[in-house]
């Protein structure tokens, strides 16, 4: 928490009328339908790394016609390698940028919040997989498909359209509220990093990943590697004069599982990982090797990621692992007749945080949880996720309480990826009823956008 909100107590959510509350639930459910056809537009946005200008322009207009005063964000890569929040790029951020949107009331009586979500989707692999295009946003009863309907674009729009809600209902924040419009995070976080390394913090931040209506715990800490290994090339009719990259890359890999249980044992001493399946998650997500089909191959590069727990560093993670590589190159008979392979960082190298147990900003949220399903809704139930989440940076480098709460999605990163339109609806009155819980509301003085939309 910052010493701006240590000074101040929230109410409770008592404090939040009954009139009040059912005012911003029932604008959510007006709008929904709107809602919904503005998470389609999002949809039909491909915003692949490094092609995200077309979709963060559509956000951006979507907050200047809501009021916010907003601005776009180049990433800075003079700070890559200087300042912690950081990771390694392998591309220039030209045609990237974030879009951060503010609305600070006149008087601020509350405590201020973030609202982040990322634009940026991971690729389809072949279209013809799914059921239709993966930029066609289909509706099939309860589910909206396409690529980045669940991660995160459901999301940004519960974000945008739960602050709606609020002054659809007649009401103002008396907080300053922000939201982050950020690309980057499934590669490096840099996007995150750049906005909270300008300056942009708040007392709390709620960030709508898929997350099943549960709340995150904790996360992993995540390291992103290229490793590139090389042989010797050689014709068929004298294949063993030659040295396979590909078969000894695949080795390493082979060894790299070792690694991974090696890491997993750990869990046992690590608080909330327990009984987390596989935290140190290897994946190796892209191989590339070989010149020619009819001769021995004489290079190999594959990419891919392993993660670690709270409170490691990832320097002395990334230590660990290059020894390890190492140890491979020197003592495995294949590797041996390589050159040295060679470990590079190429993505996110982030730490993984913990949400103690007990914060006020979770209390608030749980409440919320509770009231937007119904008067005595199920509790909010928290869980661990073994992935890089953009919370970690503003938990681990701007202490900020940082909460992970979002839809029900399936099939996220994978074929026929989907959201729940009904979790949707909930998790969007959720944001609203604890935007309106922590930042405060009090009755609008300029009606005019509510008579709008």
């Amino acid at each position: 928490m910052t010493n701006e909100a240590a000074n101040k107590r929230s109410p409770s959510m008592s404090a939040l009328s009954e009139a009040n509350r059912n005012r911003i639930l029932l604008a959510v459910d007006e709008a929904f339908e709107r809602q919904v056809t503005f998470l389609s537009e999002l949809v039909r946005c491909v915003s692949l790394r490094g092609q995200e200008a077309g979709i963060q322009t559509s956000v951006e207009a979507a907050l200047q016609d809501r009021g916010y005063k907003v601005n776009r964000q180049v990433i800075d890569t003079a700070l890559i390698g200087q300042h912690p929040a950081f990771s390694p790029a392998t591309i220039t951020y030209e045609n990237s940028w974030n879009v951060i949107g503010i609305q600070t009331p006149a008087i601020s009586l509350g405590r201020s919040l973030i609202l982040n979500a990322h634009v940026d989707i991971v690729p389809t692999g072949d279209p013809n997989r799914w059921q239709d295009s993966p930029f066609k946003p289909t509706r099939r009863g309860d589910w909206l498909y396409g690529r980045g309907s669940g991660d995160m674009k459901a999301g940004l729009s519960a974000a945008i359209f739960a602050l709606d809600a609020i002054k659809a209902a007649g009401l103002e924040l008396t907080a300053p509220v922000q939201i982050h419009s950020v690309v980057e995070e499934e590669i490096t976080g840099n996007g995150a990093a750049m906005a909270l390394a300008s300056g942009h913090v708040a007392d709390a931040v709620l960030i709508p990943e898929p997350t099943d209506e549960k709340l995150v715990r904790a996360n992993s800490g995540v390291i992103k590697f290229a490793i590139t290994v090389h042989g010797t090339p050689a014709h068929p009719r004298e294949v063993s004069s030659g040295v396979s990259a590909i078969e000894a890359a695949i080795r390493i890999i082979d060894h790299l599982c070792k690694l991974e249980a090696r890491w997993n044992e750990e869990q046992v001493t690590k608080p909330f990982f327990d009984d987390v399946d596989n935290p140190a998650a290897l994946t190796i997500g892209t191989i590339k090797g070989g010149e020619w089909i009819a001769s021995v191959p004489s290079s190999c590069c594959f990419e891919g990621r392993i993660g670690f727990y709270p409170g490691d560093k990832p320097q002395e993670r990334m230590k660990e692992f290059e020894a390890f590589v190492a140890t491979v190159a020197a003592e495995d008979p294949l590797v041996q007749r390589c050159s040295e392979p060679v470990v590079q960082w190429v993505g996110v190298v982030q730490a993984g945080y913990t949400l103690a147990p007990g914060s006020e900003a979770e209390s608030v949220l749980a409440q919320a949880h509770i009231a937007a399903d119904a008067p005595d809704g199920p509790p909010l139930k928290a869980y661990v996720m073994a992935a890089y989440l953009d919370a970690a940076l503003y938990a681990v480098h701007a202490g900020i309480p940082s909460l992970v709460y979002g839809p029900i999605a399936e099939n996220i990163h994978a074929v026929d990826e989907r959201v729940s339109l009904s979790s949707l609806r909930r998790v969007t009155k959720t944001i609203a009823l604890f935007a309106a819980q922590w930042c405060g509301v009090r009755p609008a003085c300029n009606k005019k956008f509510a008579e709008k939309i």
